[in-house]
């Protein structure tokens, strides 16, 4: 079973420069909240573009977790998406759109996600979901005080 966690938020500056600020993976580690402790491990590229994979760690509630996703599509300034190529999860797609409006930006963050072990995943999920939503809205709330 996919989930999916959508959010939306405004930022005051133009699409170039937002996307140019999200599309610079050392401000993964600036507008990640600290209590997640993440980290940058190795980075395929020098800068990120198609194709390019991020290794990097986090931790939650004390336990780590590592982490690959590669850059599967890249369209600037309109976009990017990332899928885990390892980690944690089953199946985990983040798309990153952006939208022009005037000097201001509209970023829409979607994750399109599925955990492993079955029907056991599905319990879990069941129960850990309002943490995977709060976590989701306070790196956006983080994200937009950055």
């Amino acid at each position: 079973m996919t989930f999916t966690l959508r959010r939306e938020q405004w930022i005051a500056h133009p699409i170039d420069e937002v996307f140019a600020f999200f599309a610079d993976a050392q401000n993964l580690e600036r507008i990640t909240p600290s209590w997640l402790d993440f980290k940058i491990i190795s980075m395929s590229t020098d800068s990120i573009e198609e194709g390019t994979t991020i290794q990097y760690r986090l931790r939650l509630h004390g336990i780590p977790f590592y982490w690959r996703t590669e850059i599967c599509e890249w369209n600037p300034p309109h976009g990017f998406v990332d899928e885990q190529a390892k980690g944690p999860y089953k199946q985990w797609r983040h798309t990153h759109s952006f939208e022009a409006h005037g000097n201001r930006t509209k970023m829409i963050d979607e994750v399109q996600y599925s955990l492993p072990f079955g029907v056991l995943g599905r319990i879990i999920h069941f129960v850990f979901s309002g943490m995977l939503q709060g976590i989701a809205a306070s790196l956006g709330d983080h994200r937009a005080n950055k």
